[in-house]
């Protein structure tokens, strides 16, 4: 199988395999040239040597020229299918529409490993993404959101770097959940090498994907350049540790520019590698700290996380009226009746009355004719006030 289900021509496929050997990721001139004239113009101009396409200059041309002079899609196509890859091109089935959100900067096709639909996938995902020198809180953050979402049946998306990314693919596949690893080189030459058992691990259980042709290699700008398609894949997108020039905060920025949820997890003021997430979350970013709290934000109506409160005091379950004669004694000594209903607002019936049923739920207890505290209620009281 050489690519998705769905209206492109083999013509067209083949031309933009091609393309994934002459254009870099990203490069919007190509996008346009692609939009103006279709895939497979522009293959013949550039592999023919026809006339130079519109805004190209002369030495890029020529380094087009030479590229295009090494491309053999069916090789490629036949590498790709020999590894359990698939060419999946825009138009087909498979084809996740919100990558268009990108424009002219847009991936010419995209090589996938593993079986199931890219498509689907990613309907439902969110990215984790951050610092690869990453503490072990960072680690631990990122795997333990990572499996939550995955717990919850959301799609959990990176990079398949070493820190975070890898945590965060381990964290899915722990959790026996989805995760797909966005690579900023060939689908069949597992990046970082560290990381292959991984990313073997990730195409037999979820994805890997990647813009660039079967062995093609990575490079600093290509690991930019393929954080704009974890953005565009996903709904949302959170950083895990991050400093001021991490490639995560790439990410997050590419996600706000598209109107996709950004989220931080927040880390020790005083750590440089949470420094970019604090500046991403005094900007738009929102805070999160668990997998509910990212649902939140990035699912359906009504997926919301649960409500955050301390624990439920014995004192929380009494009714006003008897909460009130509660607050009326004083903390450390006995007090008379009359002195606690004018606390409480209350006549002295009622207050005798609320005595006795706080002294049957063990709060107060009787002294002569004063009533006191109990030994539980004075520690209910002080826990109720800590915030005095």
């Amino acid at each position: 199988m050489t690519g998705g289900c769905g209206g492109v021509t083999d013509e067209e496929r083949l031309a933009r395999a091609t393309l994934t050997r002459i254009i870099e990721p990203g490069d919007e001139a190509g996008g346009r040239w692609l939009r103006e004239f279709g895939a497979v113009r522009v293959a013949r101009r550039i592999v023919g040597g026809g006339e130079p396409l519109p805004g190209v200059s002369p030495k890029r041309w020529a380094g087009l020229r030479s590229r295009a002079a090494h491309a053999r899609p069916e090789r490629d196509l036949a590498v790709a299918r020999d590894t359990g890859a698939r060419f999946v091109c825009p138009g087909d089935v498979e084809w996740p529409a919100q990558l268009d959100d990108l424009g002219d900067r847009g991936p010419i096709g995209l090589w996938v490993r593993g079986r199931p639909s890219l498509r689907i996938w990613a309907l439902r995902s969110v990215a984790v993404v951050g610092a690869r020198a990453c503490t072990e809180y960072g680690a631990h953050m990122a795997a333990r959101l990572s499996a939550g979402l995955a717990e919850s049946g959301w799609v959990v998306v990176s990079g398949g770097a070493y820190g975070v990314d890898g945590a965060a693919h381990r964290g899915a596949l722990g959790a026996g959940g989805a995760t797909v690893a966005v690579l900023a080189c060939g689908v069949d030459r597992p990046y970082p090498r560290g990381h292959t058992q991984l990313i073997g691990r990730i195409a037999e259980q979820g994805l890997v994907v990647g813009e660039l042709p079967p062995g093609d290699h990575p490079t600093p700008s290509r690991f930019i350049l393929r954080n704009r398609v974890i953005a565009a894949l996903t709904r949302g997108t959170v950083v895990v540790e991050a400093a001021y020039r991490s490639g995560a905060l790439v990410t997050a920025r590419s996600a706000q520019r598209m109107g996709r949820p950004t989220m931080g997890v927040p880390g020790p003021a005083t750590s440089g590698l949470s420094s970019g997430v604090h500046e991403l979350l005094r900007g738009e970013a929102v805070l999160v700290t668990d997998a509910a709290e990212v649902i939140e934000l990035v699912g359906d109506i009504g997926e919301l996380a649960p409500e955050r409160r301390g624990p439920v005091l014995p004192r929380d379950l009494l009714d006003p009226d008897a909460a009130r004669v509660l607050s009326a004694l004083p903390a450390r000594q006995a007090a008379a009746v009359g002195d606690i209903a004018r606390g409480a607002g209350t006549s002295v019936d009622d207050a005798v009355a609320r005595l006795y049923e706080l002294r049957s739920l063990g709060f107060v207890e009787r002294h002569g004719d004063g009533w006191q505290l109990t030994r539980q209620a004075v520690v209910s009281v002080s826990q109720n006030h800590s915030f005095l």
